[in-house]
């Protein structure tokens, strides 16, 4: 991505090369973490603390404990930036996936747990999902291995998301429209960045919306986690920040610099306890204590202030937490709302999640020492104590904000974690912002004092290579141009990662991500963004050095002219996925016509219909034809033409695979709709 500080490399990529190149070292391969068995879960002052603060009714006490010393099921949900896709995909996942699932219950029944998954009754479209099994479960168990090779697939191609139920959660009660104007936080490692994502798209027309996200983390190599989840959703929306969100700074709207940016919707996912995920994380049982949550109330505080600093008057932000602690919930939005003056309210947004089970946040609730002492209120706490606990954390003596409105989601509700979300809109301008700018309107008319330049911090973790935009006289662009009949195309949203040699690869953005980076690159620390779309490919026999990306061709493509364009029909899409190469002389008549002058190069594969349209990245060679996508984008494609990929799924159990099975490529068809009739779909 950037280069190298100080000798120090990227522990998350380094990793990462090893395992591709085979050298991944036994230390790399050892789990640290305790194995769910050996795992104490329990925890004596954890009890006395949430009994005290009565989070569930009493006689539904031991049913939630029993839940959190239980393991998670796993989840997913579809991808929706792309509809038709997504539709398709959703098939398979209730005709063939979930017919395979119910054929291994029943040769197994009395070996393995129910895995039927079911679809989440408040997600939209069907497109969230739960398993009766856990992840664990999935990869240790051969009989589920055909199911674990199509969520590690789908999943790096970023048409599915392996996200636990309840983080679903926050980004659709956000109501995103494909003009927002989005910030995410405290983002890493990404799963509701992508959510975000799919919200610009979902609700759009366009290839590249209006609107945009600008996600942020203050751990610079959770950064590098966070490019890999937002890279396989191929947006050019999406801009990567790294930055403390207590202070995020704020950002230029225009070049000249005299306009602030400011958000339309906001997401506060902020750093907690994270005991709400016992269940996942069975190791905080053992390191739990109740000091926990007072030292991370004050940090919680911060980012959302500043979050809500940064949003527009009538913008709506969504503070979320995986603990169940009233210190870092309700404790936090009474602190903001008793400040804000009437500025902010709480959004009741039941309306949007009809369908989850959840319970109203709390309005009384106990303050305690990490001892478990008790405190009603802050003139108690003793000397000892006043820096860990401030008066901020106690209860109100009568709720005036609607903490009601809050929403608890409780793990022996429906089977989940445990999770805290509420939703704010701004009214108006915060009292300090008010002030801030009756300051700014006086300084105005009083001649400004010399101010002492100050040593700026020098940056954390990896000095990032330069963003370097196209104009259309770079030397490139006329090849490129020419060559795709891009004749219409916005050149000054292209970018590349290097001002000096020969550009390797070139990037998109949207045009408002393009101004962001453009006015603000020198004051704010940019990780990432743009979409893969053309790759330096130096063939003499090709009238351009570049080839297209499949990544972005989405974002691209309604630029790209007829020349380089060609349609097959279903049946060669699918001789060309099945095969690394085919010859022309295989391919349709009237294919091999239109090939007669085509010309060698990068090209579109082209498969028109009503329900499936596909756009592939293709390469016409002297006498053959391929398409230009990785193995899982293959197996995608192939599974949404309704072709049955199960023997190319390979068994990681199997010690010795024979032969003839290895190399036997012939592909049958599955009629999706006769399997469907053998389920009760939810």
């Amino acid at each position: 991505m950037g280069n190298k500080r100080h000798g120090c490399t990227n522990s998350y990529f380094a990793k990462k090369r090893r395992n591709k190149q085979g050298l991944c070292t036994a230390v790399d391969s050892i789990d640290n973490r305790s194995s769910y068995e050996t795992t104490i879960r329990d925890n004596e002052k954890f009890l006395q603390y949430y009994k005290m603060q009565n989070i569930c009714p009493e006689d539904e006490w031991d049913n939630f404990v029993t839940t959190l010393k239980s393991d998670l099921p796993s989840s997913f949900r579809i991808t929706a930036s792309s509809n038709a896709e997504a539709t398709e995909l959703l098939k398979f996942v209730e005709g063939v996936l979930l017919t395979d699932l119910l054929k291994v219950e029943r040769s197994d029944a009395h070996e393995l747990k129910s895995s039927k998954p079911f679809c989440l009754p408040w997600y939209p479209q069907r497109f969230g999902w739960q398993l009766k099994i856990t992840r664990k479960d999935i990869r240790s168990s051969e009989p589920y291995f055909r199911l674990h090779n199509f969520l590690i697939s789908e999943t790096e191609n970023g048409n599915i998301s392996r996200q636990e139920t309840v983080s679903m959660i926050p980004p659709l009660l956000l109501d995103i429209k494909s003009s927002d104007k989005i910030l995410d936080m405290c983002a890493a490692p990404g799963s509701k960045t992508a959510q975000l994502i799919e919200g610009l798209f979902s609700g759009s027309n366009s290839s590249v919306p209006d609107g945009f996200v600008v996600a942020n983390d203050v751990n610079n190599s959770r950064c590098y986690m966070l490019v890999h989840q937002a890279k396989r959703l191929n947006s050019a929306n999406v801009v990567i920040t790294n930055h403390d969100a207590t202070v995020l700074p704020s950002m230029k709207s225009n070049e000249n610099g005299d306009s602030v940016l400011k958000f339309d919707k906001i997401l506060c996912d902020a750093p907690c306890s994270g005991d709400g995920t016992l269940r996942k994380n069975p190791d905080i049982w053992t390191k739990w204590s109740p000091g926990n949550a007072n030292n991370l109330h004050g940090i919680q505080y911060r980012i959302l202030k500043r979050g809500l600093e940064l949003l527009n008057q009538g913008g709506q932000l969504v503070y979320s937490t995986c603990s169940l602690n009233p210190v870092e919930n309700e404790a936090v939005i009474h602190r903001i709302m008793s400040e804000s003056e009437g500025s902010i309210a709480i959004m009741n947004v039941q309306d949007k999640i009809a369908g989850l089970k959840t319970t109203n946040g709390l309005s009384q609730w106990v303050v305690v020492s990490k001892d478990l002492d008790v405190y009603t209120s802050f003139d108690e706490v003793p000397e000892k104590w006043v820096t860990q606990i401030r008066p901020q954390m106690f209860p109100p003596k009568e709720d005036l904000y609607n903490l009601n409105r809050c929403i608890r989601v409780l793990p022996h509700h429906q089977d989940t974690g445990g999770f805290f979300v509420t939703v704010l809109v701004k009214i108006q301008l915060l009292p300090w912002e008010a002030s801030e700018k009756k300051n700014e309107n006086l300084s105005e008319m009083i001649p400004e004092k010399p101010i002492a330049v100050k040593k700026k911090k020098r940056y954390q973790g990896y000095k990032e290579d330069p963003f370097v935009f196209l104009s259309d006289d770079d030397k490139v662009w006329p090849e490129i141009r020419d060559f795709y009949e891009l004749n219409n195309f916005p050149v000054h949203c292209l970018l590349t990662r290097c001002s000096v040699g020969k550009k390797k690869n070139i990037y998109f953005t949207s045009p408002s991500i393009r101004d962001i980076v453009r006015n603000n690159q020198e004051k704010i620390k940019i990780i990432n963004t743009g979409v893969k779309t053309f790759v330096r490919c130096d063939n003499k026999s090709m009238g351009c050095n570049f080839r297209l990306a499949q990544e972005g061709l989405a974002s691209i493509s309604c630029y790209i002219g007829s020349k380089r364009r060609l349609q097959l029909t279903r049946h060669e899409i699918i001789a060309v996925l099945k095969n690394p190469t085919i010859p022309v002389a295989d391919l349709d008549e009237n294919t091999r016509d239109k090939l007669d002058d085509f010309g060698v190069g990068s090209c579109i594969l082209n498969m028109p219909d009503e329900q499936l349209p596909l756009e592939l990245v293709g390469w016409k060679g002297f006498s053959t034809l391929k398409a230009y996508v990785n193995g899982e984008c293959r197996l995608h494609y192939l599974r949404l033409l309704r072709v049955d990929v199960s023997q190319f799924d390979v068994n990681k159990f199997k010690k010795e695979i024979n032969d003839d099975e290895q190399t036997n490529t012939n592909v049958t068809w599955t009629d999706v709709e006769e399997l469907k009739k053998e389920n009760e779909l939810c």
